[in-house]
């Protein structure tokens, strides 16, 4: 595995082809710190050109997943002083789109993301569970777009949001702020599967992981790939195009010959493997 950053606001583990990437501000429901985002950053960028690590879960520590923007860096930068003023719009600015990165960043890993859900999914957490390709939440978890509730505007995680659950949903919980509980949450879409409690999560995500890792890690990037530019405004005769090109590679590559083989014989891909 790519050596990972040190980080101090989110906590990474290792397990095998999996790493687990804990939000890791307890004390504060894991509430997004500038640091978190550059931390989280990093670590994608280590592991994107990596296909050891085949799966990412993603999880926030103490029980709780996020609950959004630290208010308290967001407090100090409206009490610029005049002079000042200028500044600190464009430091926020920077700041929200940094985050936007983060967001993009995470959407397109070529590595299968999970997102184990529990406690608090508020704000930028809100947005972060609907980046991952796999969403799993305790039916009692709490999701909101609570920006508007505090005079402030969704802004990074709203295209990702209306992708995920088309605009009609995500008109509803940007202008009301509305809370959604974790089986809501899979009944809009957001969440893949609800389950009851934390150690149902658990198993959830590992049966989730184990179904994974039954893929070839190429071909999950590759689809991902295409499935995102699909969602995007290439023209279907382009896209199809370019499908074809990357099914004949798929099939050409290493992973094409043996999955085929693996097939005809009889036996599992070399690749097909699972955790405990």
């Amino acid at each position: 595995m790519t050596e990972l950053p040190d980080t101090a606001h989110i906590r990474l583990e290792a397990q095998g082809p999996v790493l687990r990437l804990w939000l890791n501000r307890p004390e504060l429901r894991n509430a997004m710190s500038a640091q978190m985002v550059r931390e989280i950053l990093a670590t994608f960028a280590a592991i994107r050109e990596d296909r050891s690590v085949r799966v990412v879960v993603l999880r926030g520590a103490g029980g709780t997943f996020c609950a959004g923007a630290d208010l308290k860096n967001l407090a100090s930068a409206t009490d610029a002083p005049p002079l000042g003023a200028a500044a600190a719009a464009d430091e926020l600015t920077q700041a929200n789109r940094r985050f936007g990165l983060m967001l993009e960043t995470v959407n397109s890993a070529p590595q299968a993301l999970i997102a184990a859900v529990e406690g608090y999914a508020m704000g930028g957490g809100f947005g972060l569970a609907c980046v991952a390709d796999v969403t799993i939440a305790t039916e009692d978890a709490r999701f909101a777009m609570t920006e508007v509730t505090l005079g402030v505007v969704p802004a990074a995680i709203s295209p990702f949001v209306v992708r995920r659950i088309g605009l009609t949903a995500a008109r509803r919980f940007g202008v009301s702020g509305a809370r959604l509980s974790g089986a809501e949450a899979r009944e809009v879409g957001i969440a893949h599967l609800a389950v009851t409690d934390a150690a149902a999560l658990e198993s959830a995500v590992t049966n989730a992981i184990n179904q994974i890792l039954q893929c070839a890690p190429e071909a999950v990037a590759e689809t991902k790939r295409l499935m995102l530019r699909a969602a995007g405004p290439t023209p279907l005769s382009e896209l199809l195009d370019q499908a074809a090109e990357s099914f004949a590679r798929a099939v050409r590559s290493p992973e094409g010959r043996e999955g085929i083989k693996a097939f005809v014989e009889k036996r599992k891909p070399a690749w097909a493997t699972r955790i405990e």
